[in-house]
């Protein structure tokens, strides 16, 4: 089994079929994005392919080490995951196939008037060993 980080962005990655924002919606409409969300994790407990998952509040901040008891925080002219990122799901499947047609299903939440999101969801394999020296260089 590998396991796959399903990302949700909130931007950055192609916009989807149903592009309305989040606080453009219902509570009705949420809740129903939020039940989808978690029956499909539910169902992939009960085959043993979830691992974990979260949805992420907009509020963040980046954090430094800058000597002795001195943690800067700043909000930098560089895109910040607060706005990049949406939350995130982990998957253990056996294939990247697998992981790939999980990721699609997901894409299809609802999101305003009920209607599928067809978001787009960024699949990326967890490590499965350290990289070699080669493998980190550089250019």
């Amino acid at each position: 089994m590998a396991k796959y980080l399903l990302l949700k962005h909130y931007r950055g990655a192609p916009a989807p079929v149903n592009n309305v924002p989040m606080d453009q919606w219902t509570p009705e409409e949420i809740s129903a994005h939020m039940r989808y969300m978690n029956d499909f994790a539910a169902r992939l407990e009960k085959t043993g392919e979830f691992v974990d998952g979260q949805a992420l509040a907009p509020e963040g901040s980046w954090v430094r080490y800058d000597g002795e008891g001195r943690p800067p925080v700043t909000d930098g002219p560089f895109a910040e995951t607060k706005d990049l990122i949406a939350g995130w799901m982990v998957i253990d499947v056996d294939s990247h196939e697998r992981a790939v047609e999980l990721a699609g299903e997901l894409s299809a939440a609802p999101g305003k008037d009920g209607k599928p999101i067809h978001e787009w969801l960024e699949v990326r394999p967890f490590l499965a060993a350290e990289p070699s020296t080669t493998e980190c260089t550089f250019k």
